[in-house]
């Protein structure tokens, strides 16, 4: 290039040009020059990288370069050659404004492609992590996210050094100076990352897993782990981008450890009228003794009630209260046995059916099983089906369902009393 330089400012001195604008000319020329001799320098590398490399690639077994060519590395590499053009080019035209200008150009240029090639780089290797079994159970995109800024970091220092024509390790001794503004500057994102730390380490969360929080309103399936956000995808298919160490200092709901066991819990209670309770009869005994799932217990207790009489000294000590079974004991043993016959109810889990504390709305009898089925969908469908057949089956113990008046019950009221008929009477009878 000093070759053409000298060539140029000959050209123009014998055009009668004046030696400062020869020389002036002679510099934005060679210049131009170098810009485009740097452009067809990197296109034909370019050229030759993306067809050469592309087919090495194609022919390789291994994933890792498809990622790098996926994420342009080698096409960043490409720009080496240009680079390099600028490099030489250095001092040709003997102006030190222009020689510092030139270096000064190449060196950020250098710094350019050393960004892109590391971050390139980066990118890839949290592409080919994602295919590893690991990456099901940890997300390593915070750290990727991490290095990138310090990368983005520390080539910001050595720009800034060219520029001013100062030593980075200056400039990154004068960083302890403003380390304080620093920390409030980038305060979420070392936030982000001690939560994201927190986040893999203790394997609180992972892409994939359905998470609960109630103060956010969000409710969904984790779609993407930064540094800073974690987004969910809600089930009515809104996103929530919640901050990273929000997940950490705030208490949320994972529920991919029922997703993981072998059940899903069904916990539901119903409200039994606590006037329906009562002692059952012989015939209501009969009656339920054609049930197929408790035909054995009320047996059992026929036959312990007909002992009990036979060995009463006299008349009054026929069946005992403390032997005599009750209609809502004998429901709760039948919605158990209910409960065991359902094939997808697990058999291997705690099946409960129990009596909670009475309360002014009646008595809560609740069901304690685990679900086979997972699947929300489906998950519903059993546990709807198991309480459409509890109410159902209610009437057939003697038992009523607890329910508030409604305007059809005091309607019902009115009607009677209009017609002479005294509603306290009737329930009595």
């Amino acid at each position: 290039m000093r070759a053409l330089y000298t060539f140029l400012i000959q050209t123009f001195l014998n055009l009668d040009f004046q030696e400062f604008y020869a020389r002036i000319l002679a510099v934005l020329v060679t210049f131009l020059a170098i810009v485009v001799l740097a452009v067809i320098v990197h296109w034909i590398t370019k050229l030759i990288v993306v067809k050469v490399v592309h087919r090495f690639v194609e022919k390789t077994k291994t994933e890792w370069d498809d990622y790098l060519m996926k994420r342009k590395v080698f096409q960043a590499m490409s720009h080496i050659t240009s680079a390099m053009v600028f490099y030489y080019s250095t001092g040709f035209s003997g102006y030190p404004e222009v020689t510092r200008f030139i270096s000064i150009f190449t060196n950020i240029y250098f710094v350019i492609i050393f960004i892109k090639v590391v971050s390139g780089s980066l990118k890839a290797s949290n592409d080919i992590y994602l295919t590893t079994p690991y990456a099901a159970t940890r997300s390593i995109k915070g750290y990727i996210q991490l290095l990138m800024i310090l990368v983005y970091f520390i080539s910001g220092i050595f720009i800034i050094a060219f520029i001013f024509d100062k030593s980075p390790l200056v400039l990154f001794g004068g960083l302890s100076a403003v380390a304080a503004v620093l920390l409030i500057v980038f305060k979420d994102t070392i936030l982000g990352l001690v939560a994201s730390i927190q986040l893999s380490a203790n394997k609180m969360l992972k892409p994939g897993d359905w998470i609960e929080i109630p103060k956010l309103n969000t409710n969904g399936t984790v779609i993407d782990i930064s540094l800073n956000t974690v987004k969910v995808q809600n089930f009515d298919n809104t996103i929530s981008t919640i901050p990273t160490y929000s997940l950490v200092s705030d208490s949320f709901v994972n529920w991919s450890g029922m997703e993981e066991s072998d059940g899903r819990r069904i916990k539901r209670s119903i409200n039994i009228d606590m006037k329906s309770v009562q002692f059952c009869d012989e015939q209501m005994l009969d009656r339920l003794h054609n049930f197929r799932l408790i035909k054995n217990f009320v047996t059992e207790k026929k036959n312990l009630i007909t002992n009990k009489n036979n060995n009463a000294v006299i008349e009054t000590e026929l069946i005992p209260d403390e032997y005599r079974p009750t209609n809502l004991g004998i429901f709760r043993k039948y919605l158990e046995e209910y409960l065991k016959d359902i094939p997808s109810i697990n058999k291997d889990m705690t099946i409960l059916v129990r009596q909670l504390q009475a309360t002014v709305t009646g008595i809560p009898i609740e069901i304690y099983a685990f679900s086979k089925e997972k699947r929300w969908i489906e998950y519903e469908a059993i546990q709807d089906n198991i309480f459409d057949h509890i109410l159902a089956i209610i009437p057939e113990f003697g038992l009523r369902v607890f329910q508030s008046p409604s305007g059809h019950d005091i309607g019902d009221l009115t009607e009677k009393i209009s017609t002479g008929i005294n509603p306290v009477v009737e329930a009595e009878k």
